[in-house]
């Protein structure tokens, strides 16, 4: 039975978290934390939240931690905000803030 953590409405582009998605996918928690951490991108600070989360969701469940692995990983477009940037003469450009819902799946090998 896989365990499930899920953050809804992140601030942060999906292009961009699932770079950070594709790299943990299929691995032991060990190794997720681990590249997480040392990843310069700005998803992997939401991914490895969402990560601890379900490893804690895991636990409350009396898993075996130490045998867990990343099952899935997998990043969803949420809602786009749209905001306006003001232009010279009177024009407008727009600018869309995308948000993406962020799940990740453990469960034991």
């Amino acid at each position: 039975m896989p365990y499930k953590a899920s953050h809804k409405f992140a601030r942060i582009a999906p292009r961009k978290a699932r770079l950070v998605a594709d790299l943990i996918r299929n691995m032991p928690i060990e190794d997720a934390i681990a590249a997480l951490e040392f990843s310069p991108k700005r998803g992997a600070w939401f991914i490895k939240s969402v990560l601890k989360s379900a490893i804690a969701n895991a636990e409350e469940g009396n898993a075996d931690v130490g045998r867990l692995f990343v099952t899935e990983s997998r990043i969803d477009e949420g809602p786009t905000i749209k905001r306006f940037q003001p232009k010279d003469r009177g024009r407008a450009h727009p600018i869309l803030k995308r948000t993406s819902h962020i799940h990740v799946a453990v469960d034991v090998r």
